[in-house]
């Protein structure tokens, strides 16, 4: 296992969902007094893994047909869009 890999990816997914709608989701759950914390825990849990794991499937697809080089051209342009779409409905 590729550790600088793998403590890079986890800094990166962990930054980037502090704070997310997700997290925000989960704490409103989890506000709830009459509801399991341990359930909360499992089920964000188990849809972030989820999700990580179409991530994976579909970057190792689409990995196949486009350049790396290619794809991070392609996500940074699909950001950029994202936030000036988002700066364009503020």
């Amino acid at each position: 296992m590729d550790y600088k890999i793998l403590l890079t990816v986890f800094a990166t997914v962990f930054i980037a969902e502090l704070g997310d709608k997700t997290q925000l989701a989960t704490m409103l759950f989890a506000a709830d007094k009459e509801v399991s914390k341990l359930t909360i825990f499992v089920g964000a849990s188990l849809a972030l893994i989820a999700t990580s794991a179409i991530g994976v499937l579909a970057g190792s697809f689409i990995s196949d047909y486009i350049s790396e080089k290619n794809l991070h051209y392609i996500a940074g342009a699909g950001f950029i869009l994202i936030g000036a779409w988002t700066l364009i409905k503020a």
